[in-house]
């Protein structure tokens, strides 16, 4: 774990972002005492709750997370801990807003999601693992793939359910969706650090619901994948 926290540090320097030795050895050990507190269930919700909000609202995910942690509201495991820093604070709020807005307007949501499929996954992927990636390097493995699937899954629900609320020339459903996008990260945060058991069971759910919304509105997935085909194709001519 120390060397863990010692490769955290090391890369912050690369970067421009000095930390302290003795912050360094405060947050390495408190998040030592974190994971020791958290059982399995409660590492397996909060790896799955990263990677499903992820797929949402990346930079909401990275900074509630990070404040929550910082406040000392949420202990986080050691994978988690560069999330308290203040430069990631500063960027995921600022993308926060961002993202806040640019969702809320119609076909630019759609835009913009397609613009961080190559972005969103991964980071789910990274997010998960890093629940476990201090301690457990094969949990961590299994983490990232849960979290990566997650994350593809609710941004294929989100794609493709704003393809079709944006066929609407009223703006109102895509303002109430969006709406209820960002309060379902914070739900699905809230229930995964504090009840677990009640995430899984919500998960399930919300995973049979995607499903079920991706077969009816099968044809607008289609539109989604051909847009991002056209969108990758068309960089690739460029470069």
């Amino acid at each position: 774990m120390d060397q863990l926290w010692l490769s955290i540090v090391q890369w912050l320097h690369t970067v421009g972002l000095h930390v302290d030795a003795g912050t360094s050895r405060a947050v390495a050990e408190g998040a030592a005492r974190a994971t020791q507190h958290m059982d399995m269930p409660s590492l397996l919700a909060l790896a799955a709750a990263l990677g499903w909000a992820s797929g949402f609202r990346l930079y909401a995910v990275v900074f509630i997370v990070g404040a929550m942690g910082a406040a000392g509201w949420l202990a986080l495991p050691a994978g988690l801990a560069v999330l308290t820093h203040p430069a990631v604070l500063g960027v995921s709020g600022f993308m926060l807003l961002v993202e806040f807005f640019a969702d809320k307007v119609p076909w630019l949501d759609s835009a913009w999601d397609a613009l961080h499929t190559v972005i969103r996954v991964p980071a789910g992927v990274a997010l998960a693992a890093g629940v476990f990636s201090a301690d457990n390097a094969t949990m961590a493995v299994v983490a990232g793939l849960l979290g990566g699937s997650l994350s593809a899954t609710a941004l294929a629900t989100k794609m493709t359910t704003r393809a079709a609320v944006n066929t609407s020339p009223e703006p109102f459903s895509n303002w109430g969706l969006s709406l209820l996008e960002d309060g379902l990260v914070v739900a699905v945060v809230w229930l995964a650090t504090q009840h677990p058991l009640m995430f899984g069971i919500a998960l399930v759910l919300m995973l049979a619901f995607s499903v079920l919304l991706l077969v009816v509105l099968f044809k607008f997935l289609r539109a989604v994948l051909r847009r991002i085909s056209s969108l990758f194709s068309s960089s690739a001519k460029v470069a």
